[in-house]
C-alpha cells in the first residue's frame, strides 16, 4: 500500500481529477496548499517571464510589478493543489503516469512534483476493514 503526493498548478485540477478516475484511483483527497519549488537560476529565463507576466498585467502599477518581482525571486508563495492518493502497490505506476500526463507543460518549470510514500496501514471507518481492503 502506498499514499501519493501530487502538488500541481491549480488550473490543471480538472485535468487531474478526470484523469485519476479514468486510471481506476480508489479514491482521492485534494487540498488547496501554498509553496514554491527550486527557483529558476537562467537569467535569460527569468527576464522573459518578468517581460511576459508584465505585459499579461496590462498595468503600470508598482504593486504588480512588485507581486511578479517576489514571485520570480521566490520570495512570494503561490497557490497549488495537493492531491493524496491511497493506492495497491500494482497501481502506482499507472497513477503517476496518470498525473504526470494531465500536469506537464511546456514551461519548463512549475509542473508539479510527486510523491510516493509507504503506508502502514488504513482503516475504512464504515466497515472498521483494514489494509488493502480499507482501500
Amino acid at each position: 500500500m502506498k499514499e501519493i503526493i501530487a502538488v500541481v498548478r491549480i488550473n490543471k485540477v480538472s485535468a487531474t481529477k478526470k484523469a485519476l478516475v479514468q486510471v481506476g484511483a480508489a479514491g482521492f483527497t485534494a487540498l488547496k496548499v501554498m509553496g514554491r519549488g527550486r527557483l529558476v537560476e537562467d537569467k535569460a529565463v527569468i527576464a522573459e517571464r518578468r517581460a511576459t507576466l508584465l505585459a499579461l498585467a496590462q498595468k503600470d502599477d508598482y504593486n504588480t510589478e512588485k507581486l511578479i518581482t517576489e514571485f520570480l525571486d521566490g520570495t512570494r508563495l503561490f497557490p497549488r493543489r495537493m492531491f493524496t492518493v491511497l493506492a495497491h502497490d500494482e497501481d502506482v505506476s499507472k497513477i503517476v503516469a496518470a498525473i504526470i500526463e494531465a500536469n506537464r507543460t511546456d514551461y519548463n518549470v512549475g509542473d508539479g512534483k510527486i510523491f510516493v510514500l509507504p503506508v502502514l496501514d488504513a482503516v475504512r471507518v464504515r466497515t472498521r476493514e483494514s489494509g488493502d481492503a480499507a482501500i
